[in-house]
C-alpha cells in the first residue's frame, strides 16, 4: 500500500463555462483535499476521494463569486462541500485512465467519468522522495446538480452555459 500525500502548492482544480454564448468564464476552487488509497504500481487499485470547499470558488470577480456561493448556484450555506468518490479506475493506455465515481454537488449525487492522465514518477530533488502527478479532465452538466439559475439573452441563448469543463492537476509525495 502506497501513502499519497497531496502537494497542495502544486495541485489545482479549475473550471470553465460559456458566458453569454460568446466567451468562457473561468475559475478555480482554492481549498480542496484528495485522499488516495492503493498501490501506485497498480493504478487500477486506487480509491480516490476528492473533497472541495464550495465556498473557496474564485473567478477573480468578487460579485460573481458571491453569486456563485448563493442559493442560485452552490448554496454553500446548506451544501458546504462538493465530493467525488471513485467507484473504479480503468486503464485505457500506458498513461491514460478513466475514473468513474459518485460526484455530489448541492446534495445531488450522480455517476460521472473523468479522463485521467498519469504523468509518471520522479525523484524530487528537493525532498529526495518520489513524486507522482495526474491530470484530470471532464465535462458535467451543471443543471443535473440543481445549478439551474440563468437569464435568457435577447439575441437567443442564455447567459450561462449548461456544460462545465473541469480540469485538475494533482501532485503527490509518496511514502
Amino acid at each position: 500500500m502506497t501513502t499519497f500525500q497531496l502537494d497542495k502548492a502544486h495541485s489545482s482544480i479549475t473550471f470553465q463555462v460559456r458566458h453569454m454564448m460568446i466567451s468562457k468564464a473561468k475559475g478555480e476552487f482554492t481549498n480542496f483535499d484528495v485522499d488516495v488509497q492503493g498501490d501506485v504500481n497498480e493504478l487500477e487499485s486506487l480509491n480516490v476521494k476528492v473533497t472541495v470547499d464550495a465556498a473557496s470558488i474564485d473567478t477573480k470577480n468578487a460579485d460573481r463569486d458571491n453569486h456563485l456561493r448563493s442559493a442560485d448556484f452552490f448554496d454553500v450555506e446548506n451544501y458546504p462541500t462538493i465530493t467525488f468518490v471513485s467507484d473504479s479506475v480503468r486503464k485505457r493506455s500506458d498513461t491514460e485512465y478513466e475514473v468513474t465515481g459518485q460526484l455530489t454537488i448541492r446534495g445531488v449525487t450522480r455517476t460521472e467519468t473523468f479522463k485521467v492522465e498519469y504523468n509518471g514518477q520522479v525523484k524530487n530533488p528537493l525532498t529526495g522522495g518520489i513524486t507522482v502527478g495526474f491530470d484530470v479532465e471532464g465535462t458535467i452538466n451543471r443543471e443535473d446538480y440543481g445549478l439551474v439559475w440563468n437569464v435568457a439573452l435577447e439575441t437567443g441563448g442564455f447567459l450561462v452555459g449548461k456544460e462545465v469543463k473541469l480540469n485538475a492537476s494533482f501532485e503527490f509525495a509518496l511514502s
